[in-house]
């Protein structure tokens, strides 16, 4: 299924998509509870649409990252398509986001060779050094 085929009031969504912008996390209090929600913007090659994100979910997702919604369902808020898990549905991550895609790391990019090589070696320096 596409992005540009979703109905309101759409169930047993199955899709896959990029997160390309999520908003500021919201906490609200519903029956006494605290819970937090995020709206995310996603796209696939057909168009792009809302994806409303709670709790535990808001942590998962990154943008940059491929997700796939598994059993989600479809509502309209002021005429745009919105996807949620609902209570049935899930967000898997198939994709996660590339570090030197993300523009808040542009200025780390300027060395790339060095930068992926001191991510990846301190880690496995720490690891020897410790069997030592």
């Amino acid at each position: 299924m596409q992005i540009k085929e979703l109905q309101p009031r759409q169930g047993n969504i199955n899709i896959e998509a990029e997160v390309i912008e999520m908003t500021e996390v919201r906490e609200f209090q519903k029956f006494g509870k605290p819970g937090k929600v995020c709206s995310a913007i996603i796209k696939d090659d057909s168009g792009q649409c809302k994806l409303s994100l709670w709790n535990e979910q808001i942590e998962q997702i990154k943008t940059g990252d491929k997700i796939k919604i598994i059993d989600g369902y479809a509502t309209e808020w002021q005429g745009q398509i919105q996807v949620t898990t609902g209570r049935n549905g899930s967000i898997e991550v198939v994709g996660k986001a590339d570090s030197s895609s993300e523009p808040e790391k542009s200025d780390e990019q300027e060395s790339p060779e060095t930068s992926d090589e001191s991510a990846e070696d301190p880690t496995k320096d720490a690891e020897i050094e410790e069997i030592e």
